[in-house]
Order: structure tokens, then sequence, then C-alpha cells
């Protein structure tokens, strides 16, 4: 497992944490807090920026490996249901890990284990 320290403003804004980090596997959490819509649900967005977060570093240190840097290109998302407290914890798994391009899938769940969110993020290598 390689540990990741960079941290874009958008990630710190959402108050996400790395936890663990490899090309294989990737897990992070972001508070519910803060990250709400107006009426006081999980954002959907905030789903969005966990899952390409999450698919980037680990295309980013797939990447490494080749001497390439990883850049999205592909992001869908669906959600299942809404979150209103406690936190949203995301793993990354890859679909495909090549020579040009990656593709995670990521899967967002709530603090009982219930899926929050599906999303597929695609990376090319350059």
């Amino acid at each position: 497992m390689t540990e990741f320290t960079l941290k874009s403003a958008l990630d710190a804004k959402l108050g996400m944490e790395i936890t663990e980090s490899s090309p294989q596997r990737v897990v992070g959490r972001v508070p519910v807090q803060g990250n709400t819509q107006p009426v006081g649900l999980w954002h959907g967005g905030a789903s969005c920026v966990m899952a390409e977060t999450l698919a980037s570093i680990g295309s980013f240190l797939h990447g490494q490996t080749l001497g390439l840097k990883a850049v999205g290109t592909e992001l869908n998302a669906t959600h299942h249901r809404s979150v209103t407290e406690g936190w949203v914890t995301g793993t990354a798994t890859p679909i495909h890990l090549g020579r040009t391009s990656t593709s995670y899938e990521v899967v967002l769940v709530d603090d009982a284990g219930k899926r929050v969110c599906t999303a597929r993020v695609s990376c090319r290598l350059v």
C-alpha cells in the first residue's frame, strides 16, 4: 500500500480523509455535515467528487509505476439513497489497469454499510 498525501482544495473543503491507497484499492471518507443540499440531504455532487477523487488516486498510483500521469475522462454515478448524518465511505477498486487508461468502480456507503452511490470513473494515462 502506498501512502497518498496530495490533497486538492476541493478535497480539503469536503473534509475528505484517505484511509487506504494503492492502485488496487483506495478508501476514503467524507462527513455528511457541511456537504448537504439545502434540505439537509447528502449532496449528489459530493458523491461525484468523492468517486472521482478516489479513482483518480488509484489511477495516479498506477500511472506512477509506468512513469505516466492520470487525467479523468469519464464519470457516471447512480445515486441509491439519501444520507442525513454521519460519514460516507468510499472504496475504489479497478475494473481495468492498462498502459494508457484505467477504469474504477467506486462504491459509497453510509455508516450502516448501506449503498449510497455506485460510480464508474475512467482516466487516461499520459
